[in-house]
């Protein structure tokens, strides 16, 4: 699963990087629309995360609907080419978007039954890690395109849009192929499961994990799409190049620090990991909300790397650690739907934001969204381990 999420992400982040750019530059769309469409995308793959993973744990099969979803997102990415309209985007971003969506619960619940318990956490954050150097490279390549075609330009031109999304659909089919061919379903993922024992409810989980839904919630609201910080750094005077080779530089951080992090959130527990990369985000808002010239994004998209690697792979180990293996599909369903169900708030408040006051005021809202849930994760989740019915202990939950 990770060489099929690194090349998932060559041909993704090869496309998704410059496509604010291509609404921007070449349609001609406003930071709202682009808050609409890139909400609507987010939206549309949480939508579909709940049945997806409720369907996985009914049907006892995780492969099958990652194959599907996969599939799915490779065939709609080339559509790209020949659209001429926001209107258009938009179509092709819902496809690509509930594909992602259908695959991703069944696919970490498929990465939890492959897991040794105590080295959840580093799993988890392996994948991540491929998932990141996927994005890293992908936009290398992405860069290399622009460095060929334009040089130094600010604006970004149809041509190289074009090209990216040609090269981009090659790995996204080699990665179908890698899945279907290597990837099996693991045994102790179907045992004593019944059908019954899979329902969509939160009812059947414990209060800790609801909370942490809760959570999730608001931190997601202040995670807007990260278009933004794209645009933001193109407001400041950053050529089109520089701050894709940046955006480089901050997978090649999430890549080298993911399984790592991991590993801490074995240790030392999940929340304290995740709540210091929240508060590490609030900051990097922050410095954008400040940020006067092209030099000051820099090291925040570097830090940026460094919470989305102390996050992502520790929250999805959290959750497998809060619910039993036989409704794991389910709970990563609810885990997405709660961030995507937000996302498109979030990215519809921050483009209005950007329009109605000024480029800095929707990060300067991020970050105090981002800290608020920091603290509220420091303090509610506390006392005793967490302990799902029928679910065995770990020594090192939050």
């Amino acid at each position: 699963m990770g060489w099929v999420s690194l090349l998932t992400d060559i041909s993704s982040e090869m496309i998704l990087i410059v496509l604010p750019f291509f609404l921007a530059n070449v349609l001609g769309v406003g930071a709202s629309v682009i808050g609409v469409i890139e909400g609507v995308a987010d939206s549309t793959a949480t939508l579909s995360r709940a049945p997806s993973g409720w369907l996985s744990d009914r049907l006892r099969r995780r492969k099958s609907l990652t194959l599907l979803g996969y599939g799915l997102a490779a065939i709609a990415k080339p559509f790209l080419y020949i659209a001429t309209s926001w209107g258009i985007v938009i179509a092709i971003r819902f496809t690509d978007r509930l594909g992602k969506g259908i695959r991703s619960a069944p696919r970490d619940a498929l990465i939890a039954a492959s897991a040794n318990p105590a080295q959840r956490g580093r799993s988890f954050g392996f994948h991540r890690a491929m998932d990141t150097a996927g994005a890293m490279l992908g936009t290398l390549v992405a860069a290399l395109v622009i460095l060929t075609m334009q040089r130094g330009d600010i604006l970004l031109e149809r041509g190289s849009f074009h090209i990216i999304v040609f090269i981009a659909a090659i790995p996204a089919f080699l990665a179908v192929l890698v899945l279907w061919k290597f990837v099996r379903e693991p045994k102790a993922d179907t045992v004593g499961l019944t059908p019954a024992s899979a329902e969509i409810s939160a009812r059947k989980f414990s209060t800790r994990f609801i909370i942490l839904l809760g959570i999730l919630v608001i931190f997601a609201l202040a995670n807007s799409s990260d278009a933004f910080l794209l645009l933001r750094a193109q407001d400041v005077g950053m050529p089109i190049f520089a701050i894709i080779l940046l955006l480089a530089g901050f997978n090649l951080i999430g890549a080298l620090l993911s399984t790592p992090a991991g590993i801490l959130s074995d240790r030392i527990g999940r929340r304290w990991v995740i709540v210091a990369g929240w508060l590490l985000f609030a900051l990097v808002y922050l410095g954008f909300g400040g940020a006067k010239t092209a030099w000051h994004v820099i090291p925040l998209f570097l830090i940026y790397g460094v919470y989305s690697a102390a996050t992502e792979g520790a929250a999805r180990a959290l959750v497998a650690d809060m619910v039993p293996s036989e409704r794991r599909g389910t709970a990563y369903g609810l885990y997405y739907t709660a961030i995507g169900l937000t996302a498109f708030p979030a990215s519809v408040l921050a483009g209005w934001l950007w329009d109605a006051f000024d480029p800095s005021m929707p990060f300067f809202v991020g970050a105090a969204l981002a800290a608020t849930a920091a603290i509220l994760l420091a303090i509610t989740l506390r006392g005793r381990k967490n302990a799902p019915r029928r679910s065995p202990l770990l020594p090192h939950l939050v």
